[in-house]
C-alpha cells in the first residue's frame, strides 16, 4: 500500500535518524563500490578459469565445482548489492515499492545463505581430504566425499531457498504489525511492532548458525591437523628452507585468513540482519562493508596461494 511505501522511504532518508555528514556517505559509498567490483573481478576469474576446465574436459574436480557455486553466488550477490545501493539512492520511490523493496531482500538473504554454505562446503571438503586422523568413520567420509559434495550443494541452495521464504515471511508480518509514532521530545519517527525483535532476529539468523559452526570446526581442525604434521616434519627435518613445510605453514596461514574473513563476515551479518542499528548509522554501515570486502578478500587470497590460479592471473593481467 501507499500508506507503507511512503513509511519505508521515510525510514530510508529521514535525516533525523542519519548521524553521517554528506562527504563520510560519499566516502563509503565509493569503498563499497570498490569492494563489489572487486568481488565480482576476482569471483569473476575463478568461475571463468574452473568453468572453462568443466566444459573443455567435460569434468572438473569438486574443489573447482565449489569454487564455480561460491563464485556464482558471490558475483550474483555483489551486483545485486551495488544494484540496491544505485537504485536505492536515485530511485528512492521505486526502490520504496513493495515487490521491488522485498525481491532485494529475498535475494540479498537467499545469496549470503548461499555463499556461507558454499564456503563452509569448501572448508569441509579440504578438512576431509588434507586432514590426517585414522578414525574409521572419517575415513569412510574421505571416500565418498567426492559423490556427496554435489548433492549437498543443492541441498544447501534449497534450504537457503527456504530459509530466506521464510524468513521475508516474518519480515512481511513485522512491516504490516509497524506503525509511526512521534516521540514526545522530537519529530524522529520510532517503530513499533507486536512482534518480539529478538525473535525476529532469531529467525533471521538462524541460517548463519549452522555453517558458521561447520566452517570454524572443520578450519580449526584442519590448522591443528597441519600444525601437529608441521611439528612432526620439523623435527625430522634435515633442512630450514624445507619446501613442504613451507607449503604447509602456508596453507595453515591461508586456512587461519579465511578462517578471520569467514567470522567477521557472519558477525556483520548477524548484526545488520538483526537491525540492531539505525539504517543511516556508522555501525550499520561498517557492516555492509565487511560484508563487501568479505567476498573480495575470500577471493583475492586463492588467487594468490593457488599456484595455477596465479600463472592464469599473470597471463590474464599480461595479454
Amino acid at each position: 500500500t501507499k500508506e507503507k511505501q511512503q513509511l519505508r522511504m521515510t525510514k530510508l532518508c529521514d535525516p533525523a535518524e542519519s548521524e553521517l555528514s554528506p562527504f563520510l556517505i560519499t566516502l563509503i559509498l565509493a569503498v563499497l563500490l570498490a569492494e563489489y567490483l572487486i568481488g565480482i573481478i576476482a569471483n569473476g576469474f575463478i568461475m571463468a578459469i574452473h568453468a572453462a576446465e568443466w566444459v573443455q574436459n567435460k569434468a572438473v574436480s569438486t574443489s573447482g565445482r565449489i569454487l564455480v557455486f561460491l563464485s556464482v553466488s558471490r558475483i550474483a550477490l555483489q551486483s545485486l548489492m551495488m544494484l540496491e545501493i544505485t537504485i536505492s539512492s536515485t530511485s528512492l520511490s521505486f526502490y520504496s515499492e513493495d515487490a521491488v523493496y522485498y525481491a532485494f531482500k529475498i535475494s540479498f538473504i537467499f545469496l549470503n545463505f548461499c555463499s556461507l554454505w558454499f564456503a563452509a562446503w569448501l572448508s569441509f571438503f579440504y578438512f576431509v581430504k588434507i586432514a590426517n586422523f585414522s578414525y574409521p568413520l572419517f575415513l569412510k567420509l574421505r571416500w565418498r566425499i567426492t559423490g556427496l559434495i554435489p548433492w549437498l550443494l543443492w541441498l544447501s541452495v534449497f534450504i537457503s531457498f527456504s530459509h530466506s521464504m521464510f524468513c521475508i515471511n516474518i519480515c512481511t508480518v513485522y512491516c504490516n504489525n509497524s506503525f509511526p509514532i512521534h516521540s514526545s521530545n522530537s519529530t524522529k519517527k520510532t517503530y513499533l511492532s507486536e512482534i518480539n525483535v529478538v525473535g525476529l532476529a532469531f529467525f533471521f539468523n538462524l541460517g548463519i548458525v549452522t555453517p558458521l559452526i561447520m566452517f570454524i570446526l572443520t578450519a580449526t581442525l584442519l590448522i591443528l591437523s597441519l600444525k601437529r604434521h608441521t611439528l612432526h616434519m620439523g623435527s625430522n627435518a634435515t633442512g630450514s628452507n624445507d619446501p613442504s613445510m613451507e607449503a604447509h605453514m602456508g596453507a595453515i596461514k591461508a586456512i587461519s585468513y579465511f578462517l578471520i574473513l569467514y567470522i567477521f563476515n557472519a558477525v556483520a551479518l548477524f548484526i545488520y540482519l538483526s537491525n540492531m542499528f539505525d539504517i543511516n548509522s556508522l555501525w550499520n554501515n561498517l557492516c555492509q562493508i565487511i560484508m563487501a570486502a568479505y567476498p573480495a578478500g575470500h577471493s583475492i587470497l586463492p588467487i594468490q596461494d593457488n599456484p595455477g590460479l596465479r600463472r592464469a592471473w599473470s597471463g590474464f593481467s599480461f595479454d
